[in-house]
């Protein structure tokens, strides 16, 4: 016998209208600034506002990935044969950032080592305006993101991006004014490395979280052990096999379990009771638990995983 208890994930395609706007203002945005930056990326020889103008692609890029996974998994239940919907496009999203920013990050690495020897002349005065316009558009897109990020991995990376190129624009600034006023070209492609190294970690740390997800591991904060012992605990349970705690997308933790329980418990009460405490105490909102008699045991085909 078996029961599933939860919300539908509507709770996710409501929360990702109400950021939808902030996405589009956003893309709109850092597109026009990112084209600005690129140009005149090439018309000054500045690396680092190119390396700036780079990540802001990505941004720009992440950002429309997440409006079409915001558009792609509010078509849930329009496919009988996509039972989980489509919300583990927000995961390919943000592990697709990953690694472009990754890609952009060690490309200005590799350049500016290679200028270390002899750094071109940098026009520092439309790099300067640029990156003033740049830090504006950034600062928008920062407040306008950050509400979404703590509801969304998609939205935190477009939000982690965001603050990224936020202290892009400042590098470039700094780079900007520091040949300005000493005429010391090797500030470029210093700064761009400082910037490249302040922002792998950061990088890596959201693919990581994506991986995690895309691998069905068990969330980092729920420890499996602790969500088993405390369905044993309910009571006329005798023991918990087929386990399983994963993440579906952000925001909707999932679990299965088989359940043995004593010949004479109540099959609701237990249900009711396994559910209730995996809801309130580990923030399980969606489980499905496959209740069994203890003589059963032997014949559940359970699966090493």
């Amino acid at each position: 016998m078996g029961a599933t208890d939860g919300h539908q994930p509507g709770a996710v395609a409501d929360t990702g209208q109400r950021h939808r706007w902030r996405l589009w203002t956003a893309f709109t945005l850092l597109g026009t600034l990112m084209v600005a930056e690129a140009v005149t990326a090439v018309r000054t020889g500045s690396l680092t506002l190119l390396g700036d103008a780079g990540h802001m692609f990505t941004d720009v890029l992440g950002i429309g990935m997440s409006l079409a996974a915001l558009t792609l998994t509010s078509q849930r239940g329009k496919n009988p044969q996509r039972t989980f919907g489509l919300y583990r496009v927000e995961v390919l999203a943000a592990l697709t950032n990953a690694l472009m920013l990754s890609a952009v990050s060690i490309y200005v690495l590799v350049e500016a080592i290679r200028r270390f020897s002899g750094p071109p002349e940098v026009d520092t005065g439309p790099m300067l305006v640029v990156a003033v316009l740049g830090l504006l558009a950034n600062i928008v897109a920062f407040v306008l993101l950050r509400p979404g990020a703590k509801e969304s991995i998609n939205l935190k990376g477009a939000y982690l991006e965001a603050l990224s190129d936020l202290l892009g624009s400042l590098s470039v600034i700094a780079a900007a004014l520091i040949i300005a006023g000493t005429g010391w070209q090797l500030a470029d492609p210093l700064i761009a490395v400082a910037l490249g190294l302040f922002r792998l970690p950061r990088i890596w740390l959201l693919g990581r979280a994506a991986t995690r997800i895309l691998v069905q591991a068990a969330p980092e904060h729920l420890q499996v052990t602790a969500v088993q012992d405390r369905l044993i605990a309910v009571p006329g349970v005798t023991d918990v096999h087929d386990l399983h705690v994963w993440t579906l997308t952000s925001g909707i933790e999932v679990t299965s379990a088989h359940l043995t329980v004593d010949p004479g418990a109540d099959i609701g009460d237990v249900l009711g009771s396994a559910q209730t405490a995996l809801r309130e105490e580990f923030r399980i909102e969606h489980a499905t638990l496959q209740v069994e008699p203890d003589a059963s045991i032997e014949d559940c085909g359970s699966f090493k995983w």
